[in-house]
């Protein structure tokens, strides 16, 4: 029989827990070249989740075809030419629609913001943010330095 420290050991941390919410999450995405998913905590209390896709009442790039691929566009430029919203904006939105204050708040997100959404995250109030995956945008790194929100990047769950 396990003892009681034994089955405790077995559950995972909290970056683990809302990390594997968020990889989760991504499976809703309706993007074809990348899946992210967001969720923003606070005490340890998920306020709202999002993923990238289109927005609501708009076809699926799944249907249409992605813009970005056929004019081979590089990840992490040109962001204007994408019919959907990043994870980090669509979960920023629902907590906007549904009149939720994300300040002091903290955001797992399976890749590195851009910079549109580091911005976005900056004026949200959010003071940490966590990832698992790289993005190609170190300018959306060194804005939220400068903004003096912690940054941290822990292994995938």
């Amino acid at each position: 029989m396990k003892s009681k420290k034994q089955k405790l050991d077995l559950r995972p941390s909290w970056d683990e827990y809302f990390l594997g919410i968020a990889r989760f999450v991504s499976k809703r995405s309706t993007c074809l070249r990348r899946k992210v998913g967001a969720l923003i905590v606070k005490d340890r209390r998920i306020l709202a989740t999002g993923y990238n896709g289109t927005p609501s009442g708009i076809t699926h790039c799944a249907k249409l075809g992605c813009l970005r691929r056929k004019l081979n566009i590089p990840s992490g430029q040109r962001h204007e030419l994408c019919r959907g919203l990043h994870a980090e904006q669509n979960v920023l939105l629902q907590a906007a629609l549904y009149g939720i204050s994300l300040k002091e708040s903290t955001i797992y997100i399976t890749n590195q913001p851009c910079i549109i959404c580091a911005k976005m995250i900056i004026n949200a109030g959010i003071k940490e943010v966590v990832i698992t995956g790289t993005y190609p945008d170190k300018m959306a790194r060194d804005f939220l330095d400068e903004a003096g929100i912690k940054v941290r990047k822990t292994k995938s769950p």
